[in-house]
């Protein structure tokens, strides 16, 4: 379906009912807006005794629920792992379509086809670390791929694997990407496993595909026999060193697999609450929790009753500005949703009237979810429990901040950028008042730190601690890979953190005897916080 047959299969469905054969209709999930037409056809249809109609589709939220119900419903889901897909490729491919022509290389070509294949759609499953998204890769990429390495040895010309590559990367898989780092990891894979290192013939030693924990090659035979007898070799529970992932990556697939249950349980318990309009006892119960907790928070602060003016253009340097106006969005904020939670309390003890804003705050809270009105002003938590804590936890921390700015020792204290609301902009400030002090350009400085102590050519630099490291571990002096019984995220030590002229040479063995850069080591830091996040990917670690 999908194509225009929609008048050939109702003309197709009356002549298998009245004669009483069998009927498949695939891919309805393409002609959804039909399915009204074929749920009346049914239902005047007086079928032969033998007649019986096969739907096939995939899962579609407009798929028509009534037909769904009226038939008995199969579902087939392929089994994860590299083991079964690989098995999935092999058992769909002939011993001749292996041997043809008995060559070798084309063998092991169509070897490392199902490999990538593989690799391309287990990675999935550790999403964002593995892909950044989902992406549909299809059995109708594996044909392409084959065609292409079918006509490839068709001559007798020296295979050029740099066509082979581009073919995929740009036309076939790499179709099907739109994310710069996701296409980084695809060619480097494709770059692995299609090259003449990999796929030698038997004059070479191949490379091995994945060189470890268990070292797998590719073999000296045309025989489809000998490719299923690598395959099930392979381990049941793929090791995450054939993706090139880190072996703690099992732990961060296993709490995104754990939220998405949870959301899914929620988006099932919201048939009773949100469902409905105004009830004061459901609203009294669902809500309960969190204005609770609100009035527990704000027990011994004066944040919802604090006064503060409006920061001042010439309030001194960089930093006091942005200070002063991170404590004023802060009270605001909290003001803010003061002032929502207490007409929603009002509400329910029915001292004042349901309005709209009040309403979609409720269904918002009701659904366990953070209101747009909130995230339009902090991006903080989805979870109003958890953003709630945050925002008074961020707002009390600020006022220590501007205590500290008052008695000009914010600078010599060790600070943690996961107290404010926009950590982003307090280097950026800082970067602003480095630029004043030295009397040149902030594009001509770039961010530097230290774990060694204090930087010596630095004019300001602050202390900063609370940072932690996701996906291996730093000491202070040296980076390693996490391992199993490692957590996933590891703190870092407190460093120090400076803007610099870029004319200063710190690469230079005089200042220094080696140096780590987090661009190239691909990883990125994140503060004490779930989310917020701080990358310091150009930022050179002094040691």
């Amino acid at each position: 379906m999908g194509q225009g047959q929609a008048d050939i299969a109702i003309q197709t469905l009356k002549e298998c009912a009245r004669n009483g054969e069998w009927l498949c209709l695939k891919n309805l999930h393409l002609v959804t807006i039909w399915l009204p037409v074929l749920e009346k056809e049914l239902n005047t249809l007086e079928p032969h005794t033998g007649f019986r109609l096969w739907l096939t589709a995939e899962v579609h939220p407009k798929f028509t629920p009534i037909l769904l119900q009226s038939s008995l419903k199969i579902t087939y889901e392929a089994p994860p792992g590299l083991k079964k897909n690989l098995m999935r490729t092999y058992e769909s491919w002939t011993a001749e379509q292996i041997a043809k022509k008995g060559l070798l290389e084309r063998a092991q070509s169509l070897f490392s086809l199902a490999w990538f294949h593989a690799i391309c759609q287990e990675r999935r499953n550790y999403i964002p670390q593995g892909w950044t998204k989902f992406y549909e890769f299809s059995l109708s990429d594996l044909r392409a791929g084959y065609e292409i390495i079918d006509r490839l040895f068709e001559g007798e010309l020296d295979i050029q694997w740099e066509f082979v590559r581009g073919l995929l990367e740009n036309a076939i898989y790499g179709g099907r990407i739109d994310n710069i780092f996701d296409l980084r990891v695809l060619n480097s894979y494709l770059e692995q496993f299609f090259n003449p290192k990999t796929i030698g013939g038997s004059q070479f030693r191949s490379k091995a595909l994945a060189p470890f924990p268990s070292s797998i090659t590719l073999p000296k035979s045309c025989s489809i026999m000998d490719y299923r007898t690598v395959i099930m070799s392979l381990p049941e529970d793929d090791k995450p060193a054939y993706f090139g992932l880190p072996a703690n990556i099992e732990r961060s697939s296993q709490r995104i697999f754990s939220s998405q249950v949870i959301a899914q349980l929620r988006i099932l318990s919201r048939s009773i609450t949100a469902g409905c309009k105004f009830d004061r006892e459901i609203w009294s119960n669902e809500l309960s929790p969190i204005l609770n907790l609100w009035k527990k928070l704000n027990q011994g602060s004066q944040l919802i009753h604090q006064k503060v003016c409006p920061p001042n253009e010439k309030q001194g340097s960089p930093i006091q500005s942005f200070i002063a106006l991170e404590q004023y969005n802060a009270i605001r904020l909290v003001q803010s949703v003061h002032h929502s939670l207490a007409g929603l309390s009002k509400v329910i003890r029915g001292t004042s009237l349901l309005t709209s804003s009040v309403q979609k705050l409720a269904a918002a809270l009701l659904n366990q979810e953070c209101p747009l009105s909130w995230q339009s002003k902090w991006e903080g938590p989805e979870d109003p429990m958890q953003y709630l804590r945050g925002l008074i936890a961020r707002a009390l921390a600020i006022q220590h901040w501007v205590e500290k700015a008052e008695s000009q020792t914010l600078l010599s204290d060790s600070l943690d950028l996961s107290e404010l609301f926009h950590p982003d902009t307090f280097l950026n400030a800082l970067r602003q008042e480095t630029a004043r002090v030295l009397g040149c350009s902030i594009d001509n400085l770039k961010c530097v730190a230290s774990w060694k102590g204090q930087l010596q050519d630095a004019k300001l630099q602050v202390k900063i601690g609370g940072l932690y490291l996701e996906g291996c571990n730093f000491d202070g002096s040296r980076l390693s890979e996490n391992q199993h019984d490692f957590p996933s995220v590891s703190s870092v030590p407190t460093c120090y953190m400076a803007w610099i002229p870029q004319v200063l040479n710190y690469l230079s063995t005089k200042h220094l005897s080696s140096f780590i850069h987090l661009n190239q080591a691909l990883y990125s830091f994140t503060l004490n916080s779930s989310f917020t996040f701080l990358r310091l990917t150009e930022m050179i670690i002094v040691k």
